[in-house]
């Protein structure tokens, strides 16, 4: 079973973790239930809406899937 969004309660697809001491903040791909202490868990509108704070960096690790594949050039 998947944690829900932090936010709205939908089904949650991303973590949000952070880091005070380093003002950053990062999603990753959630592969299970979120751990206590280890991040906030999102569903994929609102990490996709995510802004961070004043000064923050954000950092996407979440894996893509692309909806068409790059062309090969002969």
């Amino acid at each position: 079973m998947f944690d829900s969004c932090a936010r709205c309660g939908a089904p949650s697809g991303a973590l949000m973790v952070f880091d005070y001491s380093a003002r950053s903040v990062w999603l990753e791909d959630l592969d299970g239930d979120v751990q206590p202490g280890a991040g906030h868990a999102l569903c994929a509108d609102h990490a996709n809406r995510l802004t961070p704070p004043l000064g923050w960096t954000l950092t996407d690790r979440r894996t893509l899937s692309r909806l068409f594949a790059p062309l090969s050039v002969a």
